[in-house]
């Protein structure tokens, strides 16, 4: 797979997870498996709606399918959801170790300056 498929595979799923209705379909089936009219359930719109929405987060690879005798059950994906995380991850330790570094410059200019005003000299010469 080339950095571009995994960038696609970024975008689809990222532009999935932009609908809150898409984001509280992937929060229930955190849960366990749920067929289409257990999903719909909790919304206020149409099943064919509802369909729709499992198709983009299928597109997304974020939930899969299965045939359990008459029933469709929709299940999450949590490889693909792990492969997000790390994405994420990547970029927020790099920001931390960042955040870091200025804490302890920070620190050390703070702690520099103490020792250096004027009050804290006369108390060191007495």
């Amino acid at each position: 797979m080339t950095d571009s498929d995994d960038e696609a595979n970024l975008d689809r799923a990222f532009m999935a997870l932009a609908d809150p209705a898409r984001r509280r379909i992937i929060a229930r089936l955190s849960r366990g498996p749920a067929t289409v009219n257990e999903l719909a359930e909790p919304f206020e719109i149409t099943k064919q709606a509802i369909s729709r929405h499992i198709q983009v987060l299928e597109h997304a690879g974020l939930v899969t399918r299965s045939r359990d005798a008459q029933r469709r059950p929709v299940h999450l994906n949590p490889a693909r959801l792990e492969a997000l995380t790390a994405w994420i991850d990547r970029y927020r330790l790099v920001k931390e170790s960042q955040y870091r570094s200025l804490d302890a410059v920070l620190e050390e200019r703070h702690s520099s300056k103490r020792t250096a005003t004027p009050e804290n000299r006369s108390r060191s010469q007495r």
